[in-house]
């Protein structure tokens, strides 16, 4: 097979993002240095040095290399033998093309954790079998739950130091399966379906991680390996075609198309779209999907699905920019609304401010406030909580009141138009990440202040104070 084929074969392979997550020193970056070794992408140099750094650091007795030195590649993560950042890495095997997020177990990393999260199809939850379920299976549980992850693959690792017992593993079992029970009920989704499955492995010593361990002759599942490699991923139902725009393709003055990439569902030659805000109507005329890298030859396509990025043009010159978004006019149509309910993660050193910020769904941009925290989530307990604001890590339902109308979805139908970011005006941090998780019954009275407004009401009340003019407090 010639480097091309290659290459061709490999192109065409299924990608499948996933997630280590759990308690700390539960053996995450083990498992995927152990994926990695077993699968042999890793260079040579690069063992070596994870062996030397295994000798200076001490971290494995009697043993030849680290595994979770092969992944933990910062400084202060292998002095203290644990994840802090989000560590990204890459592999294959004849079935698939893997991207694997390493992510943090400690409470105090908990956006890390969200960050890994949020691209992720399926999460691999790792059990200490000495330890049994913990305060942190519970806390990611409910975490990649709240992201939307419908595959769940529970590994009891460490099994080696319990000789292999399968009591022990069916103990974990059943515990993680009554939590996991209660934990739907905590969750602010009413359609959320998922699939948990069960390995008992050693990520130190290799067991059922490659191939099937002769030393749990009581297992009758897949080796972790073999299960990546068939796993059906579940995904959403929803079906409905939902396109936000993300550039006017306008390179002459014959040509105008509306660039991006399907979030959902399908679109077809001649059928009949809906612009929101705007709610104007029009028929697609011509689906053109990026230029051939073989010919760079343009084509024309007769129908499109998700998530393809395409360049879609219409029949009517209509008033169309970055941010709208393109439906289909006898399909479901989106919430489209000044305000909505959300699960909130606060991701900022700084706390929650009752002031004006940059609210991005999919390709939109609009000012945005916190108007409400309805409650504040314990990510140990899942119990409610009251607050006033929000401190890093913290996770709660808001109410979020917006500077226009914007159309979107609930998150547990469609996560492309359901999802969004806070970001800070001045900083131009990002402050936080979120989950539509309902309309809004009742939007809060605040209006939003441009910073024009501020500016111009602060001036006049400091120079020309005998004027009758309207203070703007609540956000300054």
């Amino acid at each position: 097979m010639n480097i091309e084929e290659y290459l061709r074969q490999h192109q065409k392979k299924e990608l499948l993002r996933f997630i280590t997550c759990g308690s700390v020193d539960d053996g995450k970056s083990t498992l995927i240095g152990r994926l990695l070794y077993d699968t042999k992408v890793i260079f040579e140099d690069q063992i070596a040095q994870a062996k030397n750094e295994t000798k200076k650091y001490g971290t494995v007795k009697d043993e030849e290399i680290d595994f979770a030195l092969l992944v933990d590649g910062l400084q202060s993560e292998r002095e203290q033998g644990i994840t802090i950042d989000v560590a990204y890495r890459f592999f294959s095997t004849n079935k698939r093309k893997y991207i694997i997020a390493d992510t943090p177990g400690h409470e105090q990393y908990t956006r890390n954790m969200v960050t890994g999260a949020s691209t992720a199809d399926l999460a691999v939850i790792l059990i200490d079998a000495r330890k049994g379920v913990l305060t942190q299976t519970r806390r990611h549980s409910f975490l990649v739950t709240l992201l939307g992850i419908r595959n769940i693959l529970v590994a009891v690792n460490k099994m080696d130091l319990v000789d292999y017992s399968k009591e022990v593993f069916e103990k974990i079992k059943r515990d993680y399966l009554l939590m996991f029970k209660d934990l739907r009920v905590s969750l602010p989704y009413k359609k959320y379906k998922a699939q948990v499955d069960f390995i008992p492995i050693s990520a130190l010593k290799g067991d059922n991680v490659v191939e099937k361990s002769p030393k749990t002759p009581w297992f009758e599942g897949l080796p972790l390996l073999t299960y990546l490699d068939t796993v059906k991923v579940l995904k959403s139902e929803f079906e409905a075609f939902r396109y936000p725009i993300q550039y006017v393709n306008r390179p002459n003055l014959d040509f105008r198309g509306f660039s991006g990439t399907i979030s959902s569902g399908e679109i077809k030659e001649g059928e009949k779209i809906i612009i929101y805000p705007s709610k104007k109507t029009s028929t697609i005329k011509k689906i053109i999907p990026p230029l051939n890298p073989e010919t760079n030859l343009e084509r024309e396509l007769k129908r499109a699905n998700a998530p393809m990025a395409i360049t879609l043009t219409l029949t009517d010159e209509i008033d169309i920019s970055r941010g709208d978004l393109m439906v289909k006019e006898n399909q479901k149509p989106p919430k489209f609304n000044d305000s909505f309910e959300a699960m909130l993660v606060w991701m900022d050193e700084e706390p929650l401010k009752n002031r004006e910020y940059i609210l991005k769904i999919y390709t939109k941009e609009v000012p945005a406030i916190v108007s409400k925290i309805l409650f504040k989530r314990d990510v140990n307990s899942w119990e409610k909580i009251e607050a006033k604001t929000l401190e890093l890590n913290d996770i709660a339902r808001v109410q979020v009141d917006l500077g226009e109308k914007v159309a979107f979805d609930l998150y547990e139908e469609n996560q492309g138009t359901g999802a969004f970011i806070l970001i800070d005006k001045v900083t131009n941090n990002t402050v936080a990440a979120g989950m539509v998780v309902g309309e809004s019954t009742k939007r809060a009275k605040k209006r939003i202040y441009t910073e024009s407004e501020i500016a111009l009401n602060r001036f006049i009340r400091q120079h020309f104070p005998e004027w009758e003019c309207k203070a703007i407090e609540e956000i300054e």
